[in-house]
């Protein structure tokens, strides 16, 4: 033995993982030294993301903890392949969300937004911001994101506040913004328009009634789940080849109710196979019928205040809630004989508030809108070209969808918190849009706009804003276009493309990213989606505290398929947990048997089959892993990484090199030195995705500084030993089927078995029997050794014969009985499956799908007589075995 070969083992590590321990203190040190902050200046290739900003009010859950992986393992490995790597953080203000939350503690001490003031409110925003908001930002950092803290920006700070009134007023001045009548998404609680983000489509039981208007061969009947905006109707329309009404086209009736006369018009848009054929038209409160009302040039007439109270009509329904005014107009319908028929319960979509979770009211209302044409072409012809690539490939046809058919966004907002609309109206109906460095004007009747804009608009500019446009920067120079957006495929036209527009506007034609990369929504492990009345919601730092960041973004990565939805349970996260722990062991393990990375790894002529296989294996996955990442499939990435850790380099190369090391000498040198570059190599691939246990064990392995600002390993690509890799496969099949034999005998694994192994294939194996021995537990034969059991096992280059002295291993009258209590319990199965399959009523009256699972059943039971019955009769004979 030489001296190397007798040091003692040494490592520091812990026998135990501690992630809660370990993680927070680990984060710190990262952002302390500066590695996650970008340098504008420096020479190396630009890599940036902008985080989707958070709402102030959010809290880490489990689409932010999978998106924040998936960002945080593109920055992290471009970080290590030199890269100078920014990942932007930040919070959108969340106008409504914010609203909701302050004005609710506002109506629990007895007050409200109106009493306090705008200027007062607003302040108490302000100060509720700087003392609850921004929570996420802590448990971001307990997730582990790498995001560049010195360059942290808020949608409502200066710098972003001065690039939203710089393009709202360049698009005022271009005829790109103007103010209209048009129907929107409004909230009688919040009293305030909504995003088609902010409404949710339920299926809710109502009631739909159908009326006659009209009288004799005038009469028209039409249906509405919606009876109280009938009080609004100023048409009632029917498909002009409808035969049933063509007589009826051009006439007027009398509206019930109200005494207006009202035409009949004809429309293609009415589906004269839908109902009786014939529709009211509201145009101030249904969509359909604002464009039936725009095309026939209809009044509009609105029906309904901000609150959702009927105004306006000049009937007893004035000041009625719309719930109240449907049951009291129905009523009066029905007084008046007009109730031709009502169905209830009819189930139907209605959108609802996100935040106050009421019905919206689609009401027509004077708002400040985006004419989206020119900016929308332009999104769509980036993609089109190439310019900015879409992934996975086949949502590009959903982003077309959007751009190719929008409609003029309205992005005002009837709240206070938020970016006030930089318009001034004079007292004798003058409109000033004012820029930044520009003074409003003043004096008496001079007044700013009242509204706010939509918080879409001020996270639109997110890309260039958070870099300091519309100054000329060093970040917006280096930084702009980003690398990549990471993003849902839910918010794609919410978000994607309203930045789409707006960075293709302000940045002359440079789009805001090179890649977009659309993700699935988080579901439980059924593949529900996971909501609060389903019960199935996870708190995700519950998780993190439990089970350590690294598993959670372990679980979450490993299911990142391009454009799906991922299910993830409690269980998977164990698992990775699990992974983790399997990590540190073997790692631990390698240290223990002297891995190092102090030595270079010998020449491979130098170097045994085991080696030479590992080498190739690891050098494999690397290229495996750099392919799959670059084109984003992070969970086949993953998956890759996983096996490789457990399947080749824990359960085997481990166990491998420490029956290499036991032999001494330069072999063992050879085999410390490729242990310790094969997990340097796969700790620095894991690091992205499994950043904290990976540093831990990185450092102890080579005394590195760290991993967040090592090198990414490069793939060699040379032509892997074959020879080698054959040779390893016959060993490993070899082991495990002995092994396996092992177990059907009822040897425990820790027991060693005498045991020979024959054939003349075995002079390929000749170098590898000492570990064929040792990781079988087989002993040497001695002058006693008899065979009691034998097999074989087929080997590509012949057969082997496995012969073995199980006496003294094996209890063999409780296996026997063992045995034979499981076999009965197999002829007892058997005949139940083949009573039912034999019996003819059965086979008639059962589904097809019983048939064939009890058919299954009947062979796993045939093929479990048949091994049991195999293993009895390999068991000894002699007369102390039977007894």
């Amino acid at each position: 033995m030489t001296q190397t070969d007798a040091r003692p083992p040494e490592t520091t590590l812990p026998a135990k993982w501690n992630p809660s321990e370990a993680e927070p203190r680990l984060y710190e040190e990262w952002v302390e030294r500066g590695y996650f902050t970008a340098d504008p200046h420096s020479e190396r290739p630009p890599f940036s993301i902008v985080i989707p900003p958070p709402n102030v009010t959010g809290s880490l859950h489990l689409g932010h903890a999978f998106e924040h992986t998936l960002m945080d393992v593109l920055t992290r490995r471009r970080r290590m392949q030199g890269h100078e790597a920014l990942w932007l953080p930040g919070m959108d203000h969340a106008s409504i969300a914010v609203h909701a939350l302050v004005e609710k503690q506002l109506l629990a001490e007895g007050a409200s937004r109106r009493e306090l003031g705008r200027e007062a409110f607003v302040e108490r925003v302000w100060e509720w911001k700087e003392r609850h908001g921004g929570a996420i930002l802590g448990q971001m950092r307990r997730l582990g994101d790498g995001v560049d803290w010195s360059r942290e920006r808020f949608t409502m700070d200066q710098g972003l506040s001065r690039a939203v009134q710089t393009i709202f007023k360049r698009l005022y001045d271009e005829g790109l913004v103007y103010r209209a009548e048009r129907l929107v998404n409004w909230s009688p609680e919040l009293r305030s328009v909504l995003s088609d983000v902010e409404v949710e489509h339920k299926e809710v039981d109502g009631e739909l009634v159908s009326m006659r208007y009209g009288d004799g061969d005038a009469a028209i009947v039409v249906a509405t789940t919606r009876v109280e905006t009938m009080l609004g109707d100023t048409a009632v329309a029917v498909h002009p080849d409808d035969e049933r009404y063509r007589h009826l086209i051009g006439t007027l009736i009398t509206l019930p109710l109200t005494g207006r006369r009202i035409p009949i018009i004809a429309d293609a848009h009415v589906d004269p196979e839908f109902g009786t054929g014939a529709v009211k038209v509201t145009p101030a409160h249904d969509p359909n019928d604002f464009e039936i009302g725009r095309r026939h040039d209809l009044p509009m007439i609105s029906v309904m205040d901000e609150q959702g109270r009927i105004t306006g009509t000049g009937t007893e329904f004035d000041g009625m809630d719309r719930f109240e005014a449907r049951k009291a107009v129905r009523e009066a319908l029905r007084e008046a004989g007009r109730i031709v028929a009502e169905q209830r319960p009819y189930r139907h979509s209605v959108g609802h508030s996100s935040r106050s979770k009421e019905p919206i009211e689609p009401r027509l209302s004077l708002q400040w809108f985006v004419k989206v044409e020119p900016l929308a072409k332009a999104a769509g012809d980036a993609v089109r070209s190439g310019e900015v690539a879409v992934h996975p490939p086949e949502m590009a046809k959903r982003y077309f969808d959007w751009v190719d058919d929008m409609h003029d966004w309205c992005i005002s907002r009837q709240l206070w918190w938020g970016h006030r609309i930089p318009v001034w109206y004079g007292p004798d109906g003058e409109t000033v849009c004012v820029g930044p460095d520009e003074e409003p004007p003043s004096g008496p009747g001079w007044h700013q706009d009242e509204d706010v804009l939509d918080t879409w608009f001020s996270s639109g500019l997110w890309p260039f804003s958070t870099m300091g446009w519309p100054e000329e920067t060093p970040e917006l120079d280096r930084f702009y276009p980003t690398s990549v957006l990471v993003t849902g495929y839910d918010i794609l036209f919410f978000w994607v493309v309203r930045m789409m527009m707006l960075g293709l506007y302000a940045m002359e034609g440079t789009p805001p990213f090179r890649t977009i990369v659309l993700h699935g929504m988080v579901r439980d492990q059924h593949g529900r989606k996971m909501s609060k009345s389903a019960g199935n919601t996870v708190d995700p730092l519950d998780w993190l505290e439990r089970f350590g960041a690294d598993a959670l973004r372990f679980t979450l990565a490993r299911g990142a398929n391009p454009g799906v939805d991922v299910p993830v349970s409690e269980e998977w996260v164990g698992a990775s947990r699990n992974f983790g722990t399997k990590l540190w062991n073997a790692t631990r393990y390698a240290l223990l048997n002297g891995a190092t990375v102090a030595r270079p790894v010998p020449p491979r002529e130098q170097l045994t089959d085991v080696d030479r296989w590992i080498l190739d294996s690891v050098d494999r996955l690397v290229g495996e892993v750099d392919n799959r990442l670059e084109d984003f499939q992070f969970a086949k990435s993953t998956e890759s990484l996983y096996h490789f850790t457990w399947d080749e380099f824990c359960d085997w190369y481990v166990e491998l090199a420490k029956v290499q090391i036991a032999e001494g000498g330069e072999r063992a040198e050879a085999t410390r030195a490729v242990l310790g570059h094969v997990l340097d190599v796969l700790l620095r691939l894991l690091h992205p995705v499994m950043p904290f246990v990976t540093e831990v064990l990185w450092r102890e392995l080579t005394g590195g500084e760290s991993l967040v600002v090592a090198d990414w390993p490069v793939h060699a690509g040379h032509e892997p030993d074959e020879r080698a890799a054959r040779r390893v496969d016959s060993l490993k099949r070899l082991v495990t089927e002995i092994r396996r034999f092992r177990a059907d005998q009822g040897v425990k694994p820790s027991q060693p078995v005498v045991g020979a192994v024959r054939g003349a294939c075995c002079a390929d194996l000749s170098d590898h029997v000492p570990a064929i021995r040792a990781l079988s537990r087989l002993a040497e034969p001695g002058e006693d050794y008899s065979v009691t059991v034998s097999f074989e096992v087929g080997l590509p280059t012949g057969e082997v014969r496995i012969e073995l002295d199980t006496s003294g291993a094996v209890d063999v009258v409780a296996e026997r009985k063992r045995l034979a209590k499981d076999l009965a319990a197999a002829e007892k199965e058997l005949t139940g499956c083949e009573a039912k399959l034999g019996n003819p009523a059965f086979i008639g009256k059962a589904p097809a799908e019983v048939v064939a699972k009890i058919t299954a059943r009947r062979d796993a039971a045939v093929e479990e007589r048949v091994r049991l019955t195999e293993r009895l009769a390999a068991l000894p004979t002699t007369a102390e075995g039977d007894a």
